[in-house]
């Protein structure tokens, strides 16, 4: 389901639960559950007193085409049911949206999340082919003894590989699934700025590397075609 519907082909690494939402008793749609590459650090730095076990992150969610329009906040509403019947310790449910790909976040905006602000990340491009700064080291020890046991590309690799370097704003989100008391609690103790307005479509940006100066130069939305899968290298 998500190699066929989601715009990425992967899935992250610490996934709990696969959920599967299923109309007539066929599946349309699916949303993973689990923490990023920093669990720990990802929920402390918007709610200080929470750990790893209070929350989860939506890793991957996911339609089949035909589904009509509201189909997706549909999803989320038996999503958070489904967490609250089945994992009533989880207080937040986090997730990010990929200004990178040109998505602000709309169906969490319309799902009862709070906007928790954003970063600018940074992706490597290669004909299409997005490559995480983690999974530089697997293509590039393939053609080079690059000892480095975290790789980021030089700008001679770059040049040499015709990769392109890319920084875009990532939009993170919250969704409180406690009780009203906790929730107060939490929006005492949170870094979250609620009076930040929800991102549209004017507040995505996206910045290029100009190998030739080594400056970055605000830019159109990068080419995507797939994200770069570990066993095209073997």
């Amino acid at each position: 389901m998500v190699k066929k519907y989601h715009y990425s082909n992967t899935l992250p690494r610490l996934n709990k639960h696969f959920i599967g939402f299923y109309l007539d008793d066929e599946l349309v749609g699916v949303v993973t559950l689990g923490w990023g590459t920093r669990p720990l650090q990802t929920i402390q730095c918007l709610f200080p007193s929470l750990v790893t076990q209070d929350y989860y992150e939506i890793g991957r969610m996911c339609m089949t085409d035909d589904m009509p329009c509201g189909s997706e906040s549909q999803m989320l509403k038996a999503l958070y049911k489904w967490i609250k019947q089945n994992c009533p310790n989880i207080k937040v449910l986090f997730t990010w949206a990929d200004g990178m790909l040109g998505k602000p976040g709309y169906v969490y905006q319309a799902s009862g999340f709070y906007y928790a602000g954003f970063i600018w990340t940074d992706t490597y491009f290669l004909n299409g082919t997005k490559i995480h700064p983690r999974q530089f080291r697997a293509f590039i020890t393939k053609y080079e003894d690059d000892k480095r046991r975290y790789i980021r590309p030089t700008d001679e690799q770059m040049k040499k590989y015709h990769i392109d370097h890319y920084r875009g704003k990532q939009f993170k989100y919250v969704r409180f699934l406690c009780g009203k008391v906790e929730k107060r609690k939490l929006l005492r103790e949170s870094t979250i700025d609620l009076s930040l307005p929800n991102p549209k479509d004017k507040d995505l940006q996206w910045k290029h590397k100009d190998l030739s100066t080594g400056k970055w130069v605000f830019t159109e939305m990068p080419c995507y075609i797939t994200d770069f899968d570990n066993t095209l290298i073997e």
